[in-house]
């Protein structure tokens, strides 16, 4: 976690380097996604450059370009999972002063929107 003034471009290395193996086909698992997607944020060159140096192809939109490059189909995942965690009004403003509080926080959200998701199914 970091303070609520860094600019989130600052965490993708960082971010991207803890991803846990990747399970898929039978075999060894895959230590790194093939593709990582972004927004317009992340277009820099710099950037782009680091998250190849990990073995990771960078799907980051252009700024400048029009909107429709087809991304925003796969970042629907992303924003649906901030908007079900914005249901718990506690999650919405970060309040909690120690990270470790807040952290349970989202952890504890995240267990009842799988709870809610899998209950429904039965």
């Amino acid at each position: 976690m970091t303070g609520g003034n860094r600019n989130d471009v600052t965490q993708l290395v960082p971010l991207s380097e803890a991803i846990p193996p990747v399970r898929g086909k039978r075999g060894r698992p895959r230590r790194r996604p093939d593709v990582l997607l972004a927004d317009r944020g992340y277009d820099y060159d710099k950037y782009r450059r680091q998250v190849r140096a990990l073995g990771v192809r960078p799907l980051i939109a252009r700024r400048g370009t029009e909107h429709g490059s087809g991304l925003g189909k796969h970042r629907w995942v992303v924003e649906q999972a901030f908007a079900l965690l914005h249901h718990f009004r506690r999650l919405r403003i970060r309040w909690e002063v120690r990270d470790d509080i807040h952290e349970a926080f989202l952890r504890l959200g995240c267990a009842l929107i799988c709870w809610r998701r899998l209950s429904s199914l039965f």
